[in-house]
């Protein structure tokens, strides 16, 4: 069985945003959020983060990491067996406020 990507790929698009993809299918409560948090904090503000989990549990635990960063999630895409975020990093500013 093949290891999931856990590594960051980026990928230039609209000027200086950023899109990283972070494949973490086949973890399990709490690796997507913890891995999630860490790929946030290497981002710029305006960048994006493409996450695809396995784990039914990263529905809730992903949306309340969140709300925790300031972030945005801009889409959320739930399909068999594979659950698909897009996250927009916020400004430095609305995460210190939160942080």
């Amino acid at each position: 069985m093949a290891r999931p990507l856990t590594r960051p790929a980026h990928f230039a698009i609209y000027g200086h945003m950023t899109t990283t993809k972070l494949d973490l299918t086949g973890l399990k409560c709490p690796l997507p959020a913890l891995k999630t948090r860490k790929a946030l904090k290497a981002l710029k503000p305006g960048d994006l983060l493409e996450v695809r989990c396995t784990d039914p549990l990263s529905v809730i635990d992903i949306p309340n990491l969140i709300r925790e960063t300031g972030d945005k999630v801009e889409i959320i895409e739930r399909g068999e067996p594979q659950i698909v975020f897009l996250i927009k990093k916020a400004d430095d500013l609305i995460e210190k406020a939160n942080g």
